[in-house]
């Protein structure tokens, strides 16, 4: 599964995330992954949720990105989900990046049993009606 958290600034996107992760890491039987562009929230997330600064790997477009995302799946074969806060600062996420995302997650995810949640700067209203089914709004 992969799903796009959406939301106006300060809706509560981070929040949201660190809140999932900490429940699933909680209630989960396997390992949580949280891919932020810096280590501001290691204090808020549960000392086994794997924190990994996206920011250290040279993550420049949606294709490293993908890549990225694959290379950390490959090293742990109990991962149950990512989620992913902030990746809008470094770089731009288009709706053909979505689609290109969408795409290629939903096979590995499928195939490894991962879900992914990735937190972007758009709200519903602003993406277009065939990706709207693979997010989910936070609203303030």
């Amino acid at each position: 599964m992969v799903k796009f958290i959406l939301g106006e600034k300060g809706s509560g996107k981070t929040k949201w995330l660190i809140d999932n992760a900490n429940k699933d890491m909680a209630e989960g039987n396997g390992n949580i992954a949280f891919v932020d562009v810096d280590d501001n929230h290691i204090f808020s997330l549960n000392y086994n949720v794997r924190l990994i600064n996206a920011m250290e790997f040279n993550v420049l477009n949606v294709r490293s990105f993908y890549g990225f995302l694959c290379g950390i799946m490959a090293m742990d074969y109990d991962l149950e989900k990512i989620y992913v806060d902030g990746i809008y600062k470094v770089m731009k996420v288009e709706f053909n990046d979505m689609v290109y995302l969408i795409d290629s997650l939903k096979r590995i995810s499928e195939k490894y049993e991962v879900e992914f949640y990735i937190n972007i700067d758009y709200t519903m209203a602003e993406v277009p009606e065939n990706l709207r089914p693979y997010c989910l709004e936070i609203e303030v």
